[in-house]
């Protein structure tokens, strides 16, 4: 992470479970990702989220061995928890992913999809939930 994405790893993103379905990162509060408001700060939160996201929809289009981009088209966010201590978040989309990478071929040029991912902190309650669409293209 620390080449591919020198912020994410600087803010203390890691992935801490990946599998068909779902994608677990996690984040610290930590001083390098504070806000003045002794929390973390939103736009760590959202890399950590878009990183559950992203990390799925990469597997998968690495697994269908076929040509295709993808790009982040648009983001939602809503906060409702001061984001302190460990913050876990998870996607479940994997199957959904799966699917419309599987339907994407040289016909039908571009999809896009909303990805959610909710951050939990340590005792179960959730902080922030992000949604992210995502466009993928079939390049020839």
């Amino acid at each position: 992470m620390l080449f591919k994405l020198p912020a994410a790893w600087l803010m203390g993103v890691k992935v801490s479970m990946i599998n068909n379905s779902d994608c677990i990162c996690t984040l610290k509060y930590r001083w390098i990702n504070q806000n003045p408001f002794k929390s973390i700060f939103w736009a760590a939160q959202g890399m950590a989220a878009e990183f559950a996201t992203g990390v799925l929809l990469m597997r998968e289009i690495e697994l269908s061995n076929k040509n295709i981009s993808m790009l982040l088209v648009d983001v939602e966010a809503k906060f409702t928890k001061k984001a302190i201590g460990k913050i876990s978040f998870k996607c479940d989309k994997g199957n959904m992913i799966k699917e419309k990478v599987g339907s994407l071929n040289s016909q039908k040029k571009k999809i896009t999809m909303w990805i959610d991912s909710i951050g939990i902190d340590e005792t179960g309650q959730e902080v922030s939930k992000f949604k992210f669409n995502w466009s993928i293209l079939f390049k020839k």
